[in-house]
């Protein structure tokens, strides 16, 4: 009974927005398991300047398409996604990718620990209980650790998986990610920009399944090339000035340092 009116608040909360680039092999697999669990929420598909069927079969399932013209990033596509349920009234956006790596199962977790934390930003996090994940070599989690430890440093909060891509947001802090979330660099230099706006963040621990079909844009090296250039880019954050428009209230030593 619990687990059922959990749900039922999940589903009036929260929309769930999925930035998908040419993942017409399992993007309508994806969406059956999503109604299949929450039958009556608003879902955002924004089709990334897709070149194969994306959105053709986005369209097919009933769900919100943004197709966009050409390939912003996903950052970009993310932001899309935010600012349209934003306009919408959504004051909870949930982000999944497309390529049905993330359980939409666990989207209940990650929502739970929101509302048990009152943190404004909760991440998905592959590494918190366990070291590793099926399919990730040597050398992506050597960088993922490197840039994990930066950031966490930078951020003076512990975090395991700075580039997640299933999380969940909420207020004014959706808001504000709806006008100025990152591009280049968008997971980890979205919890670098959080945290300086004096909002809070936890991680919660998730499982991430195999790939089925397409392969990741970042290799083994690249990995550690990423990590170097995000390094770089979350060191010239530091001297953004916050938005006090945006920033989180209650907290003004944190702001105050920040500035």
């Amino acid at each position: 009974m619990e687990k059922a009116e959990a749900t039922k608040i999940d589903e009036e909360d929260f929309a769930l927005i999925i930035p998908a680039y040419n993942e017409e092999e399992s993007i309508g697999i994806l969406i059956s398991e999503i109604r299949s669990i929450y039958p009556d929420i608003e879902i955002i598909v924004i089709s990334d300047g897709s070149t194969d069927n994306t959105a053709k079969i986005a369209y097919e399932s009933g769900v919100t398409v943004l197709d966009l013209p050409c390939n912003l990033g996903v950052g970009g596509a993310v932001q899309t996604g935010m600012r349209y349920a934003v306009e919408l009234g959504y004051e909870t956006v949930v982000r999944i990718d497309g390529d049905g790596q993330h359980n939409p199962g666990e989207i209940s977790r990650l929502l739970r620990a929101m509302k048990i934390s009152g943190a404004d930003f909760v991440t998905g996090s592959r590494f918190l209980n366990h070291g590793d994940v099926q399919g990730s070599t040597k050398m992506r989690r050597i960088g993922n650790i490197l840039l994990a430890c930066f950031l966490s440093l930078i951020c003076r909060k512990r975090i395991t998986d700075p580039t997640s891509g299933f999380w969940c947001t909420r207020g004014k802090l959706l808001k504000y990610f709806s006008l100025y979330y990152p591009s280049e660099y968008p997971e980890p230099e979205a919890l670098a920009l959080l945290r300086r706006q004096g909002y809070d963040m936890i991680e919660e621990a998730i499982d991430v399944r195999p790939r089925k079909y397409g392969v990741s844009s970042i290799n083994s090296l690249g990995t550690i090339y990423f990590a170097m250039r995000v390094s770089l880019a979350l060191m010239a954050d530091r001297v953004r000035p916050v938005d006090r428009r945006y920033a989180k209230f209650g907290d003004e030593r944190r702001l105050k340092n920040a500035t």
